[in-house]
């Protein structure tokens, strides 16, 4: 092969352009099945990922079947089966390989008592219980709050009540006080005892002095 550089010649260029292309395609050789190793570790994951997903959907679809109560069956085979079962005929599954559906089925199998346990029925009345527990607490705070208030009216009654019966004795205290510096005489002559003894004893009863009530 002749190349030229400006005006001159390369010798031997055939040569050098021979050993290019010779360490090129050693360095593909290297290179294309790392990258094909790696290539197929991804697919491999992608698969695993996708069956995973798989396995879960129709696990969980059998999880709900059993916390419904659907599946009858005790033994174990029995049970896998009734479950397999199930699966095929679901419409969203039956695109699924039956190996998945197997895993899926043992898988659902294994949690039965986990599914008796939290099912759909006692969960519901689990609900129901709370709701209603809840239900009183709100009505005895209501009722709390009620309390409150009538007896936050009947203490404020109270003072009040007791307010004016101190102002009524006050008043009544008062009234007498000036009755009897209005009366002077009359208090006078019915404190007197009277100078016949032989007399009849006086219908009329004197009236003391009452103390002063203190204000």
């Amino acid at each position: 092969m002749q190349a030229g550089f400006g005006d001159g010649q390369v010798t031997d260029a055939g040569m050098f352009i021979q050993i290019g292309l010779t360490a090129l395609i050693l360095m593909l050789a290297f290179y294309l099945p790392a990258n094909a190793r790696m290539m197929a570790l991804e697919n491999n994951h992608r698969k695993f990922a996708l069956n995973m997903h798989d396995i879960s959907s129709a696990y969980q679809m059998a999880h709900a079947a059993d916390r419904e109560g659907l599946f009858m069956m005790s033994s174990e085979f029995d049970a896998v089966k009734e479950r397999m079962g199930f699966l095929r005929q679901h419409p969203d599954l039956q695109s699924l390989e039956p190996e998945i559906l197997e895993l899926a089925a043992q898988m659902s199998q294994i949690s039965q008592d986990l599914a008796e346990t939290y099912g759909d029925a006692r969960v519901s009345r689990a609900r129901t219980f709370l709701q209603q527990r809840q239900e009183e607490i709100e009505l005895f705070q209501k009722r709390l709050q009620e309390a409150q208030v009538i007896q936050s009216e009947l203490r404020q009654w109270t003072r009040d009540v007791e307010l004016e019966e101190s102002i009524a004795k006050s008043q009544l205290s008062r009234l007498r006080d000036e009755l009897f510096e209005l009366l002077p005489e009359l208090s006078a002559q019915l404190q007197t005892p009277p100078k016949d003894n032989t007399s009849k004893a006086s219908s009329v009863i004197a009236m003391s002095r009452p103390p002063r009530a203190a204000e």
